[in-house]
């Protein structure tokens, strides 16, 4: 069963001198509202008259008065049985988390068993089975659309799933490993920040030279920048190699092709170089567990092998 923190005392008591003080209140102005002796009229008015209006001061019908009296029972029974009255936990000792976690043993008893049998099954082979799919669809949309998109095709900082270009490979196993463990820029190397270091001409001069590694067409004066700045490449070539064709075991993008995980235009290139990116992917292991996680990793894979 989940871990719930114990709730201070000081707090216990003023959620619960909170709730009875609400109680006694409505009793006590129901009590005082049937017996105050208002003074009547022989026409049974109080003598009171706005605009014409005669105020009456008929008594409340009983079955007001009697729905009243059976909703403060109910009160009082609903906070004897269940919590609500701060740390008490009621004399059924129900808690939402206790419901989720039984709700949760039956999801898993009812479900697991296909889960189960679905990670028996290689990434490759899961991926072609439809009805496996069609359920991981649902896991996709539910836990990944958000990032990526309904249809897997991303967008600014978030990957394409649907194509061939992988930032940390796009093996079965890499897939599974990705999804698993996540992906955290800060804790692996990271695109740092070159602003400090190249100043603002040598930001320049780096971003016209990665221009030119995907035969992007420059203007002679930007021609002239990616000259000088091809030797200043040196310090990117540790990760993304002499070439710029990247590096799977860091992440570090392929800059030779026109897929840009944040954009490919100039200005956009000088930002990344001169503050940096920091992307992270969550890790999935431990919410959805490693049968589903197979599955979610298999249909990945579908997108980009269909």
């Amino acid at each position: 069963m989940t871990q719930v923190p114990e709730m201070s005392t000081f707090w216990s008591a003023y959620i619960a001198i909170l709730s009875l003080g609400c109680l006694a209140f409505v009793i006590f102005a129901m009590i005082m509202a049937n017996s105050l002796d208002v003074h009547r009229e022989p026409d049974n008015t109080t003598g009171h008259e706005y605009d014409g209006i005669q105020e009456y001061d008929n008594p409340m019908p009983r079955w007001w008065r009697v729905l009243f009296w059976l909703g403060v029972v109910f009160a009082f029974g609903y906070l004897a049985l269940y919590p609500g009255l701060g740390s008490y936990k009621g004399i059924l000792g129900w808690t939402s988390h206790g419901e989720h976690d039984k709700d949760q043993a039956a999801y898993d008893a009812k479900y697991g068993p296909i889960f189960a049998a679905y990670a028996q099954k290689p990434v490759e082979e899961l991926a072609k089975d439809a009805a496996a799919m069609k359920v991981a669809g649902r896991l996709f949309a539910n836990n990944c659309a958000v990032c990526h998109g309904a249809n897997a095709h991303g967008g600014k900082g978030f990957p394409n799933l649907t194509d061939d270009d992988w930032l940390y490979g796009g093996e079965p196993e890499k897939l599974v490993e990705t999804l698993t463990h996540g992906r955290l820029a800060a804790a692996s190397p990271k695109m740092p920040a070159w602003g400090e270091v190249l100043g603002e001409q040598g930001i320049k001069e780096v971003a016209a030279y990665v221009l030119t590694l995907s035969d992007r067409k420059l203007s002679e004066a930007d021609t002239k920048l990616a000259e000088v700045g091809q030797a200043k490449f040196a310090a990117c070539a540790a990760c993304h190699g002499a070439e710029g064709r990247g590096n799977h075991a860091v992440g570090a993008p392929n800059l030779t092709d026109t897929i840009w995980l944040y954009g490919g235009s100039k200005a956009t290139i000088e930002e990344t170089l001169r503050h940096g990116r920091n992307g992270a992917m969550p890790a999935w292991g431990e919410l959805l567990g490693k049968e589903k996680v197979h599955l979610l990793a298999a249909y990945v894979w579908s997108l980009s092998h269909k």
